[in-house]
This record gives C-alpha cells, structure tokens and sequence, in this order.
C-alpha cells in the first residue's frame, strides 16, 4: 500500500514539474513569439539552483531564486536578437539556443560537471513545495490573461500590425512575455534539480523541446488550463500505457497528429469555443423566440 501511494507521489510530482514547463512555454505562444527556448532556459535555471547548493552551500530558497534570476536574466537577454526575427526564424534561433545551453553544460566541466552532470544535490522540494508554486505561477498568469497585458499578448498573437495600430508596444510586450517564461522555465528547472536530486544536461535537450511544445498545442494556448490539460494528458499517457512508455516521442507526435487534424485550436480551447456558439446559439434562438409575432387567436 505504501508503494502504491509513494508511486502516485511520483506521478503527481512529474505532473506538476511538467505544469510549469508547460506555463513557461504558454506565455510565449500567447505573446505571438514562436520560441521553443524552455527546455534550455529549465537548464540554466537547474545548474544555477544546483551549483547554488552544492558549491555555496544555499538553501532551497536561495537556490530557487538564484534559478528564477538566471532564467529571466538569460530570457530578457534572448529577447534582443528575437526581437529582429520573426515566425519560423525565431524557432530556429531558439533551438539553437537550447542546443548552445546543452554544449556548454558538456564543455565546462569544471563548472556543470559535464556528461555526468552535478549529482548529490540534497532533496529540499517535495509534493507540497511544488503544489504550491504550480499554484503561485497559475494565479500570476491567469491574472496577466485577463489584464491589459493579457489583451495586448492576445492582440499581437493575431495580428502584429493591428496591434501597433492600437498603440500596443510589441517589442516590449514581447520582452516581458520572454522575462515571465524564461522565470517561469528558471524556477522550474531550479525545483526539478531539488527533487530529482541531479542536473544531467540530456535531460534538456531535444526530447525536452519537443515535449514541451507539445502540451500546449495539445491543451491550447488562449487559457492557463490549456497547457495545464496538455502537460496532464502526455505525463499520464504513458502511464496508462505502460508498453508505450518506451516510445514516448512516437505517442506524442501521434496525438498531436490527431489533435491538429481534428481539434486545431486545442483540446482545451476547441471546448471552450463550442460551448461559447452553442451559448451564442441559444441565446440567439431565445431572442428570435420573442420577436415572434403572435399567432392568431
């Protein structure tokens, strides 16, 4: 019964780790930026929060600051060149990006400890700490959505020249939504090394990039619980299917072929759309109902 319960423990951990991936990666999409930088901005944050603690001897606090600062510090950084690209170009250079990140924590052994990455990092975040923080980043960026900010991001995303027109500053909309993302990605990548207890630079590559992406074009990017339904399915899915879980890259790249196809907007946000037009409809129908002319007596 014990390892039943510490089992599900674990799976709520992952799911809540890939939560907050999945929040860093949304803020970016919903601004209109087509960057895929999470992955290398989750490692800056976990080196920074593990060379923190085994180096300086810092505790969980200090350590998860230290990985915000430098995964905001390294995002505000990125948004300078990215400011001057657009669409597919700014996929590119955020992929390579995350694979300079990747080469530098192999390189610099003295400093990341290379392929074998900084191990024996005390285990100081648990279920409760990142219950919590999954919380805090989810009322920080439903409260952003539904503030000027929020309809600025919206206002870029489907359309860049309407927006300058209405007075919107893309260039620093743009830059906060990368600052917000890169400490989102920092903070999670600094509670990823307290609780896996290790920072290994595969872990942040490609296979990272791709998964991440993948929960928010699975749940959707106009709402926080898009990402949130997203990183929910594809951390579960495997579970379910455990014969599966060996091909986990194939399985995610299937049910976005199928989400895509039939749901384009998003589990998430396709629900959301029909029920606002079977609302619009109804009420529309009440509306006809009551212009009706009486019929005769």
């Amino acid at each position: 019964m014990t390892g039943s319960l510490a089992a599900y423990q674990s799976l709520l951990d992952l799911v809540l780790l890939n939560c907050g991936l999945a929040l860093s990666q949304f803020v970016v999409l919903r601004a209109g930026v087509f960057s895929v930088a999470t992955a290398g901005l989750a490692s800056i944050g976990a080196y920074a929060a593990g060379i923190a603690t085994l180096r300086w001897g810092a505790g969980a606090a200090v350590g998860l600051v230290a990985a915000t600062a430098a995964g905001t510090l390294a995002a505000l950084l990125l948004s300078l060149p990215l400011a001057r690209l657009r669409g597919v170009y700014q996929a590119i250079a955020t992929v390579a990006m995350v694979q300079i990140v990747l080469s530098l924590a192999l390189y610099a052994t003295d400093v990341t400890g290379g392929a074998n990455g900084l191990n024996g990092i005390p285990k100081l975040a648990g279920t409760p700490e990142l219950v919590i923080l999954v919380l805090a980043m989810v009322y920080v960026l439903h409260s952003l959505g539904r503030s000027r900010i929020g309809y600025a991001f919206d206002a870029i995303r489907q359309d860049e020249t309407v927006a300058v027109t209405l007075g919107v500053s893309v260039a620093g909309c743009q830059a906060l939504a990368f600052g917000l993302s890169g400490a989102i990605a920092g903070l999670t990548g600094g509670l990823m090394a307290y609780h896996n207890r290790s920072v290994v630079p595969e872990e942040f590559g490609f296979g990272m990039l791709v998964t991440v992406l993948a929960y928010v074009v699975l749940g959707g990017r106009r709402s926080v619980l898009g990402p949130l339904a997203g990183a929910l399915i594809l951390s579960l899915l495997p579970e379910l299917a455990r014969p599966l879980a060996d091909n986990r890259l194939i399985v995610h790249g299937a049910v976005l072929m199928l989400v895509i196809t039939y749901l384009p907007h998003g589990i998430v946000d396709s629900l959301q759309i029909a029920v606002r037009r079977r609302a619009t409809a109804a009420s529309r129908a009440q509306i006809v109902g009551k212009e009706a002319p009486d019929g005769p007596a």
